[in-house]
């Protein structure tokens, strides 16, 4: 079982700044300023951010789809966007993960995809957003794949966990949903997700969330993170553990030796370019990785979310900028 004294003494070996929330909230805080967006989004801060996304088109994300599987990974293809403004937009993303599932089962390609309930419509109705997921998740059933929601931030956690839920009782074995370990609600959503039997990707979170409803600290969700671990991997659900910090990898894989859980019911998911000798290490030692691969061309707000989660993006980002 994990503990407050592993989660604390691991924060302190990896040295301050190191997933700091204050950081994260810097970040995420000036991301919006025209002249921050400007300067990423330019011509050499998109090449920069290529590093993370696979490209703007869908066969640029294919591509990048049969190289990882080539090298022995697993993919969930993300099409980025959110919060979309209108109805065509909504219907453009749904025909887009349609169209991303034909050419995964064409391809014969191991992948899925990753869906934002927000970039199929559901600030604008969210019976327009759930018939969308609807449709992505009945084909991607019908190749043999999947679809996780990916989770936003707290405005959206009980219609996404409500949405995942009511699909997975019309296509069992083909929903899955992420949840964030720094909200304090995720103990109880996790026991309605484990009772649910779908699938559960287990990650920190990347939002910029109030006292309130978030734990604030590293040690804290460090702390929920092994907990919420430990939970997922003893329970029948499928266990999506999704992390770069390798204290955390070594908890979850203590806990599913200690299990004896079979290979076949979890994995280990990463980001698109970030991490990579760790994940090829993961991959060595046995264990099946799945990267995340996001594509098209809004993707200035999901690189700034990567850029508050790990100083060393920051600093990559940067010195890219810096050398031209």
């Amino acid at each position: 079982m994990c503990s407050w004294e592993f989660t604390c003494s691991d924060v302190q070996r990896r040295g301050p700044g190191y997933d700091s929330p204050v950081l994260r909230d810097l970040v995420l805080g000036i991301a919006n300023s025209k002249a921050i967006r400007s300067a990423v989004t330019g011509g050499l801060g998109r090449k920069v951010a290529l590093r993370f996304v696979a490209g703007e088109t869908l066969d640029d994300a294919i591509t990048a789809v049969a190289a990882l599987n080539a090298d022995g990974f697993d993919v969930s293809l993300d099409h980025l966007g959110e919060n979309i403004s209108d109805v065509a937009q909504a219907d453009s993303a749904t025909q887009m993960y349609l169209a991303a599932i034909d050419r995964i089962e064409g391809g014969n390609l191991r992948a899925n995809v990753s869906v934002k309930l927000t970039q199929l419509g559901l600030d604008l109705d969210e019976g327009l957003a759930t018939a969308g997921a609807h449709a992505i998740v009945a084909r991607a059933a019908s190749v043999g794949t999947s679809v996780t929601l990916d989770m936003e931030d707290h405005r959206y956690t009980d219609r996404t966990i409500d949405a995942c839920i009511a699909l997975s009782r019309r296509f069992p074995h083909a929903i899955g949903v992420a949840v964030q370990t720094y909200l304090h609600r995720t103990p109880e959503d996790l026991e309605r997700l484990i009772e649910a039997r779908v699938h559960v990707r287990l990650c920190k979170g990347a939002y910029k969330e109030p006292r309130t409803i978030a734990f604030r600290s590293r040690v804290e969700v460090d702390a929920a993170y092994a907990r919420l671990a430990t939970r997922l991997i003893e329970s029948p659900a499928y266990a999506m553990i999704a992390t770069h910090d390798e204290a955390l990898i070594d908890h979850a894989i203590a806990e599913i030796e200690r299990t004896k859980r079979d290979p076949a019911t979890h994995e280990f998911q990463m980001l698109y370019g970030v991490r990579r000798e760790l994940q090829r290490s993961l991959l060595a030692r046995g264990y099946r990785l799945r990267v995340y691969v996001p594509f098209g061309s809004q993707w200035y707000p999901y690189l700034m979310r990567r850029i508050a989660e790990r100083p060393a993006n920051m600093r990559f980002f940067a010195e890219a900028l810096a050398r031209g």
